[in-house]
């Protein structure tokens, strides 16, 4: 046999370069719909994977261009009324969108075809998806998921070709040949050990090649093969999903703010980055409102320890906020506020109930049955009265639930009213070290009452971690204002 020296030192240099791949730490970053919102968003999100690829093996995932996954609902609802015409209205400005970010991405035109193929290939099947709802005039949770994930499986192969055209080597991979979910359309759990082994399996040949897989974010798929999604905004969720899937050293999530702030920076000017905080005080705040996280992002990444950062992709050399196991004292125990306004107030009452058995077992494993998200509970000491908060877009099908489950004793006055709020809005004040520091409820309702702001009902874990309180609506921007000041975050470094 003949020695064929170049194709032997072809295989030895590529096994050096597997190797020196397999020792850089891997990092695992998301970016949200702002950070690719369009071309020159793209280009700057594909300079820094290609920046980070120097130095890390890099597995990117990503979000839906900016206002797409709304169009594609907004698209699915018109396509349920019997409104074809609408839906493909909206498909069709959908791929001109894409399709202007291509041309701009890439200047190659074989590459450009490629490319527009695969983006015709899930236009097309959106087209299908939404003729066939139209027809039926019923739009089901299994298509309601197939339809809105098509941002992303758009924005993937875009990432991934303004990647190659910068100088590293991408792949758009389908997160539904890594992410194993249970069944739930709509907000599908991850099963952790199935997505281990399809996610290494998938990604680590591509990682040991040097190339950048590009993931799309916020689906996953059932051990059948079926489409789900994780909820709205769960790109952040994938992200460390993965993370955790593949030891990764840390996860980044890129958005347009710079990193978490002590309040929402639109109601209280003054508010500023927090340089690092605890996973604990992460997930007080995404839970109670923060639109920088999603709630259930750090779940998969505690056991690990896992740092997840936030950072700006429109400022990229900004440090942004370390998220880590014990985060970083700033002193006088407060880190943050936060307040969610889209939620609503449903009470459960009248005197009849102090004798009725398992009133609030009834009540919550109802609201549990329709998968409503119990923000806060208050209960008066009499019994009288049951009151929680749900976000308001569970708020209609959760008391329909709860008058089917109490329809007799409703009709035998037992519980008089089962009535729903929605002007009101909680605010949280979040800290890991107010368990410390004696006062922090005290300071809060004194400054509340003497700026005039009226609370419906308080809240406080026993982790003391942070406490909540029930205010109207209109009275949020005042509250966090009065609270802001009033425990000198302003001044936080």
């Amino acid at each position: 046999m003949p020695y064929n020296g170049g194709a032997r030192n072809k295989h030895i240099l590529w096994a050096l370069r597997s190797m020196d791949e397999m020792k850089k730490r891997l990092q695992v970053m998301k970016f949200g719909g702002t950070s690719v919102g369009d071309a020159s968003c793209i280009a700057r999100a594909a300079k820094i994977i290609v920046d980070a690829s120097k130095e890390w093996r890099c597995v990117a995932v990503v979000s839906a261009m900016s206002g797409v996954t709304n169009r594609l609902i907004e698209a699915a609802n018109h396509a349920r009324a019997g409104n074809a015409a609408g839906a493909m209205g909206i498909l069709e400005t959908l791929r001109k969108q894409h399709e202007t970010a291509l041309s701009s991405l890439i200047p190659q035109e074989k590459e450009r075809e490629v490319i527009g193929r695969k983006l015709d290939d899930v236009l097309a099947e959106g087209r299908r998806l939404c003729e066939g709802t139209a027809l039926l005039r019923e739009l089901t949770p299994r298509t309601l998921d197939a339809v809105s994930s098509l941002g992303e499986r758009l924005s993937a192969p875009l990432l991934a070709a303004a990647v190659r055209d910068a100088g590293a080597a991408g792949e758009a991979v389908e997160a539904t040949e890594l992410i194993v979910t249970d069944a739930f359309h709509g907000g599908a759990e991850p099963q952790m050990e199935r997505t281990r082994g399809k996610a290494q399996g998938r990604l680590c040949p591509l990682l040991e090649k040097g190339i950048v897989p590009l993931v799309t974010g916020f689906i996953g798929a059932t051990p059948e093969g079926q489409l789900t999604t994780l909820g709205r905004g769960g790109s952040d969720f994938s992200a460390t999903i993965l993370g955790a899937a593949l030891d990764a050293h840390e996860v980044i999530i890129w958005t347009d703010v710079d990193g978490v702030l002590t309040a929402d920076p639109r109601l209280v000017p003054e508010a500023r980055t927090i340089p690092e905080i605890s996973y604990r005080e992460a997930a007080e705040l995404a839970y109670f409102g923060a639109k920088v996280l999603h709630p259930k992002t750090l779940n998969p990444v505690v056991q690990a320890a896992i740092p997840v950062w936030i950072r700006n992709s429109f400022a990229p050399d900004r440090p942004g906020t370390k998220i880590t196991p014990q985060g970083r004292s700033i002193g006088g125990g407060v880190k943050a506020l936060t307040a969610i306004r889209d939620v609503t107030l449903i009470s459960v009452g009248g005197p009849g109930i102090v004798g009725l058995p398992d009133v609030v077992g009834r009540t919550f494993s109802t609201t549990a049955e329709v998968r409503a998200n119990v923000l806060l509970i208050s209960q008066s000491s009499s019994q009288n009265d049951i009151c929680f908060i749900v976000a308001s877009g569970d708020a209609q099908r959760t008391v329909q639930a709860l008058r089917k489950e109490f329809a007799h004793d409703l009709a035998h006055h037992n519980v008089e009213h089962i009535t729903m709020d929605p002007h009101i809005a909680i605010v949280a004040v979040v800290g890991e070290n107010m368990r410390g520091i004696p006062g922090i409820a005290g300071k809060t309702f004194s400054a509340l009452g003497r700026d005039g702001v009226n609370l419906i009902a308080i809240a406080q874990g026993s982790s003391e971690s942070n406490i909540s309180f029930v205010i109207e609506e209109k009275a949020v921007k005042q509250a966090l204002i009065t609270t802001h000041r009033e425990f000198g975050l302003n001044a936080a470094n």
